[in-house]
């Protein structure tokens, strides 16, 4: 049972036509556009589908046209989901917008979350579970008469050919009207609607994509900021183009500069510090010799006769005194 799924699952592959007539298929609808579903309440009824019984139908509004009445049908949603012990998340304050891209993935999840329910073939009545809900019997109605308008329509152009079939004999016969009368081309309206919708797709895939790349420059400017490395250079050059105002390609060309300068002053450093390092490794055995010089003298200074230290002592004091003039 599929309760999460990849983003690169094959279920996100399927399209909106695909999706739209399960879903009036399943529940006797006539949905023309997948977020036409926003409310919730296809979602509470296409569950109740696969888990009859499960979804308290009669607190489910069809007629929810504000979020809190929304939100209250996803409310219902979540219950069902916590109860069945379904982990997907519910994305309600985007869902709830009405955002095509957004309404399309969850449908998306929807329709494979019932068909890996017993493959999603169930004996189920939607219209006569519809009728416990809040504006469920007015939902039916109008699906009723959508039916039966659009079996109308079936039936009107063969009609309209007769009579189109009449007026061309007509027009045979008078040529003359043809050129002047200039009929007017039909206003191509479901193709700007199929580029709408095109567009606000377009626009959605565009803002979650902007909203990860933000995340992440605030990632890098957290680290950034962190105590142990907020003053080293490489973190001050990665401030310096987080910081930038314009497009120059010059601020690139100063964080390179401020990282290879201290790199330069790294490399200047290092010689010297080895000089040092070596200095005192040399001087620390001459300090050991001259100290061991100390501790003979002081030896050979102790195993000396009291009438042998007197005559040392005079020596040095005579050597050392200048000559005195009697």
């Amino acid at each position: 049972m599929a309760t999460n799924i990849g983003m690169m699952d094959s279920a996100y592959f399927v399209g909106r036509s695909e999706i739209l007539s399960w879903i009036n298929s399943t529940l006797q609808l006539n949905l023309s556009k997948v977020e036409e579903a926003c409310s919730g309440a296809v979602h509470c009824q296409l569950m109740d589908s696969v888990h009859p019984g499960m979804v308290p139908m009669h607190k489910v509004n069809f007629d929810a046209k504000n979020e809190y009445e929304m939100i209250q049908n996803y409310k219902v949603l979540q219950d069902v989901f916590n109860k069945l012990k379904i982990t997907k998340h519910i994305e309600v304050s985007k869902l709830v917008k009405g955002r095509p891209l957004d309404n399309l993935e969850f449908m998306q999840w929807m329709k494979r979350y019932c068909d890996s329910v017993n493959g999603g073939l169930v004996n189920y009545n939607p219209m006569e579970r519809r009728e416990a809900c809040k504006g469920g019997k007015e939902t039916t109605k109008k699906c009723l008469q959508s039916q039966a308008s659009s079996k109308g329509s079936t039936t009107a152009p063969k009609v309209q050919s007769s009579h189109n079939a009449r007026r061309n004999d007509v027009s045979s016969a008078h040529p003359s009207n043809q050129s002047v009368k200039a009929s007017k081309p039909p206003c191509p309206v479901p193709a700007y609607d199929a580029e709408v919708t095109e567009l606000k797709l377009s626009v959605d895939s565009l803002e979650k994509e902007r909203d990860f790349y933000f995340a992440k420059l605030r990632d890098i400017e957290i680290l950034c900021q962190s105590p142990g490395i907020e003053n080293l250079p490489v973190v001050a050059a990665m401030k310096r183009i987080l910081y930038s105002t314009d497009d120059d390609a010059s601020v690139l060309a100063e964080a390179q500069a401020m990282v290879s300068l201290h790199q330069k002053e790294a490399e200047h450093l290092g010689p010297i510090t080895e000089k040092s390092t070596d200095e005192k490794e040399n001087s620390d055995p001459q300090k050991r010799k001259n100290i061991v010089n100390l501790d003979v003298d002081a030896v050979g200074i102790s195993t000396l006769s009291p009438r042998q230290r007197l005559s040392d002592a005079t020596d040095v004091h005579c050597s050392g005194s200048p000559l005195m003039t009697y």
